[in-house]
């Protein structure tokens, strides 16, 4: 019997785990699809564009049982606290306010994996979003079961070292007892596009500009009059320290900057580890327990870019706006340089302590884009009124959606 994606992704909607050998004839096939496809992928719109979704839990020490089944080809039902899968929720809530696929077009623009680590008062470490194969599960199938629907963007978190550090090899060996999971979704991770172009004239990746990367190559396969791609290689690779790769998906804006410096992004390596530091937000890398030893730092992750770089690049490319994820934005977006760039993160109350809102960006027909901005959910309140998602607002509108969500912001 084949692959029953459409039952598969209805347990995930049911927030039940999938068997390990399903996952991994899942991952096996969304590599031989991820192969086939560019390093610059172009879709159409109109399409609603993900940020961040990781890391949102009740910030406190809960102890849960996992119960398995003998039969590793059986469903593995999985029995923590809902108060544990707010990630999840997040990724469903998303689903309830944009429209659920394949109704709506997608593109998600990384970093689904972050089960990280926080210290209790105790000073013991726990996971924290234990949701992270269910949430990475559900947006596999749903990108090989509607895959000219679906886009995933690689982002920095999907790698083998920061999946180690921040606990997604954890909750893997947690729930299913072996790495092998953990083995296939960071495998299947070196095969995700590491760009995506909408309409020819709206560049979307997870971090920010290469400095090698000024000019996409141009051609006439693929995709309209002109596609475009970047000459790399990205197949079997982890996420290099430094490097075209190691830029896209680590690199930041600076309004305050028109040309690229070194960023505070801060990387040390600790054996296999790498450990990220976040001057931005140092008061919750010191709760979070991630900042190292500064005798370690090796070098910027990426860098940090201008109005310049950005201004360039567009009039290089032929292109009117670049969108990205990436960084946490107190809003739930972010726009800079003139409404060139935008930065869109979709995960609300990040760490259960930041406060933040979160938004999703609807990409139309003709290319404006309309921020649908959200506040967090209590677990039991997850009922979207009808409407949400419509179209027909003016450029750069932010929509108002029903129930617990908050009144729209003003334009950045």
């Amino acid at each position: 019997m084949g692959l029953d994606l459409d039952a598969c992704i209805e347990t995930l909607y049911q927030k039940q785990l999938l068997a390990e050998s399903l996952l991994r004839e899942i991952c096996e096939k969304t590599k031989e699809l991820l192969m086939r496809e560019s390093n610059v992928v172009h879709i159409k719109a109109p399409v609603t564009v993900v940020g961040d979704i990781h890391g949102r839990t009740d910030g406190h020490v809960v102890k849960g049982q996992l119960f398995f089944q003998e039969k590793k080809d059986t469903l593995l039902t999985n029995t923590l606290p809902a108060s544990l899968y707010r990630q999840y929720y997040d990724l469903i809530e998303i689903f309830q306010i944009g429209g659920y696929c394949p109704s709506t077009n997608y593109l998600f623009l990384g970093k689904w994996t972050e089960t990280s680590q926080t210290r209790a008062p105790e000073r013991d470490y726990v996971d924290r979003g234990l949701s992270s194969v269910e949430t990475i599960s559900l947006l596999t199938c749903l990108k090989l079961r509607y895959p000219d629907r679906v886009q995933l963007v690689r982002g920095n978190h999907e790698s083998r070292a920061v999946t180690q550090t921040y606990g997604f090899y954890t909750e893997c060996m947690r729930k299913y007892g072996s790495a092998q999971v953990w083995q296939y979704f960071t495998d299947m991770f070196d095969f995700l596009t590491l760009s995506v172009v909408i309409d020819n004239s709206i560049f979307c990746v997870h971090g920010g500009m290469a400095v090698t990367v000024d000019t996409l190559y141009r051609s006439d396969q693929d995709f309209g009059p002109v596609p475009s791609k970047i000459l790399m290689s990205r197949f079997s690779i982890e996420i290099p320290h430094e490097g075209a790769m190691a830029d896209l998906v680590w690199s930041d804006p600076d309004p305050d900057k028109e040309d690229f410096a070194v960023s505070p992004r801060y990387v040390a390596t600790l054996g296999a580890y790498i450990i990220v530091s976040f001057p931005m937000y140092s008061t919750i890398d010191a709760q979070i327990g991630i900042l190292p030893d500064t005798s370690s730092f090796r070098r910027g992750a990426g860098y940090t870019f201008g109005s310049q770089v950005v201004k360039k690049f567009l009039e290089v490319n032929g292109m009117q706006h670049i969108l990205r994820a990436h960084q946490l934005c107190m809003e739930g977006y972010q726009v800079l340089y003139e409404d060139r760039l935008s930065t869109v993160w979709s995960a609300p109350n990040y760490c259960y302590r930041c406060g933040n809102m979160a938004s999703i960006l609807e990409v139309g027909a003709h290319s404006e884009r309309f921020f649908n901005v959200f506040d967090a959910a209590p677990v039991n309140e997850r009922t979207i009124a009808n409407g949400a998602g419509a179209n027909g607002m003016a450029q750069g509108a932010v929509k108002t959606v029903p129930t617990h969500f908050v009144k729209p912001l003003g334009d950045t």
